[in-house]
């Protein structure tokens, strides 16, 4: 515990907020806590799998380097959506009834906010149960059935306990892990590196090139956009930040603290798959690691599938008190750890349909991408200042309840760019006509988020009625103006929309 931690938000204590409001007075830390928060939950195997697909889709070593820069700039998104926490107090989940409206926003953390995130928990605990299973037998163990529970049970027992502690526990626990994740990853890279084929041309039964090299180029963008598309949660993390933070520093922390490890991992993905076969990267590595580091490399695997699921799990939580659930954050990280280990199990024990998860996942993109589109926008057009107070009225009467609970522009937009993007997407289980139209290049990562996001920009203002209510102030509003006397703090509790800088 340091000495500036507030008492609802101390390391090693559960924190006692959720979705409420943070105070003014319990506000602390610095933005570049961010930076270490969001590496350690991004020095994932996830992404050199990624990386390696890469090589799969027959695009050479420097067309592959290229998608990974490209397609990762997205963090860039994930850290301005960051800088709403602290101008609201308040998390994601409920900063975004500004944009879907109170009813319309349950709707959205059902679906996008807690469904898709207890999928990817599932995903991850299966990845580090699976590095953990050829661990036991490295170490000359078998994975029996019982054995394969109990490492199910340690990594969901791990990872859900430091979720259901907190943002404390958690921000002080990434430093850490960030140590720990980045010397293996130094390490990781050298022994790829020493092997690695910069030359590499892919083979001619599956080397792409004309058109369908751009389409290879296209769904290689989408697949990398996949992961910073699904981190439309930044302000979760940053809310406990002073309002006065800055926001540059808000964003370039977030965003340098997952672009740098994606970027890193994505490399080495693409450089092993110049020497050996990346369909199954956690045994096929094996043959350029030395023997000794293999077993770090899997216990890293496991590691870093914590590290990521306890910020997927500390957001899921959230988004079920979001949906009106009123249960305290603690028990909403707990039912979720039932739920993942739930579908972990039947994955590996019962039922192997990961595969259909993780193609179902792939369409999450077309979803995801216009959303956080959106989210952006908002935040441009309210000139990010968000009542935290007035987000929390859900009654008729308050000022976030547009027309029947739903805001009409965000769910315009939002339908519009979906149906754009999925008519631009290509995956395992869905082509769209347009993608099938342009030899299989999939869109839907930049189709998506231009439609849902552009569309939001022209709707909202011309919403006159919903708009009019969001410019009239709130009772809690009025108070905070009559109390304060500078002219400053009246401009920020009075949010108007307005296309100017």
């Amino acid at each position: 515990m340091t000495l500036n931690e507030p008492a609802g938000d101390r390391t090693g204590r559960i924190e006692a907020h959720g979705i409420d409001v943070i105070p003014e007075s319990e506000r602390h830390g610095r933005a570049r806590e961010l930076l270490v928060l969001w590496a350690a939950s991004n020095i994932t195997y996830l992404y050199i799998v990624l990386g390696g697909t890469l090589v799969l889709l027959g695009l050479g070593v420097v067309q592959a380097m290229a998608v990974v820069l490209v397609g990762n700039l997205f963090w860039l998104l994930v850290g301005w959506l960051s800088v709403s926490g602290p101008s609201a107090g308040t998390p994601s989940e409920v900063i975004t009834r500004a944009m879907f409206g109170v009813r319309g926003n349950r709707l959205y953390n059902l679906v996008l906010g807690w469904g898709v995130g207890v999928a990817y928990e599932a995903i991850n605990l299966s990845v580090g149960a699976l590095a953990g299973f050829a661990l036991v037998e490295q170490w000359g163990g078998s994975a029996t059935g019982t054995v394969k529970a109990i490492v199910i049970a340690i990594t969901a027992l791990v990872t859900f306990t430091i979720s259901v502690y907190g943002h404390a526990t958690i921000v002080r626990l990434s430093g850490m892990f960030s140590a720990v994740l980045l010397i293996s990853l130094v390490l990781l890279g050298y022994f790829v590196l020493r092997h690695a084929d910069f030359g590499y041309r892919p083979p001619v039964d599956s080397a792409v090139h004309g058109p369908a090299l751009w389409a290879a180029a296209a769904a290689g963008f989408t697949i990398i956009a996949s992961s910073p598309l699904s981190w439309g949660t930044g302000a979760d993390y940053a809310r406990y930040l002073p309002a006065s933070t800055s926001r540059r520093a808000i964003v370039g922390w977030t965003a340098v603290g997952g672009y740098l490890p994606a970027v890193a991992l994505g490399g080495i993905g693409v450089l092993a798959g110049t020497v050996v076969d990346m369909t199954d990267p956690q045994t096929s590595l094996s043959a350029v690691l030395p023997g000794w580091f293999y077993p770090i490399f899997l216990t890293v695997i496991v590691l870093g599938s914590i590290t990521n699921n306890v910020l997927t799990a500390y957001s899921t939580g959230l988004a079920l008190q979001a949906m009106g659930i009123g249960w305290t954050r603690a028990i909403t990280v707990i039912f979720d750890a039932i739920v993942a280990v739930g579908i972990t199990s039947y994955a590996l024990f019962v039922n192997d349909f990961l595969d259909t998860l993780n193609n179902l996942l792939a369409l999450t993109v077309a979803f995801l991408g216009p959303a956080l589109a959106i989210y952006g926008v908002d935040i441009v057009l309210r000139r990010n200042r968000y009542d935290g107070s007035a987000l929390h009225d859900e009654t008729p009467a308050g000022q976030f309840w547009f027309r029947s609970g739903v805001n009409p522009a965000g769910a315009i937009a939002l339908s519009a760019g979906i149906a754009a993007a999925l008519l631009c997407a290509r995956t395992a289980v869905f082509t769209g006509p347009i993608a099938a139209a342009l030899d299989g290049a999939d869109l839907s990562a930049l189709v998506g988020p231009l439609i849902g996001g552009g569309l939001y920009w022209v709707l909202a203002p011309r919403h006159g009625g919903a708009y009019a209510t969001a410019q009239r102030p709130t009772q809690s509003m009025q108070r905070r103006v009559r109390g304060r006397a500078s002219s400053r703090s009246a401009e920020i509790s009075s949010p108007q929309y307005s296309h100017q800088p």
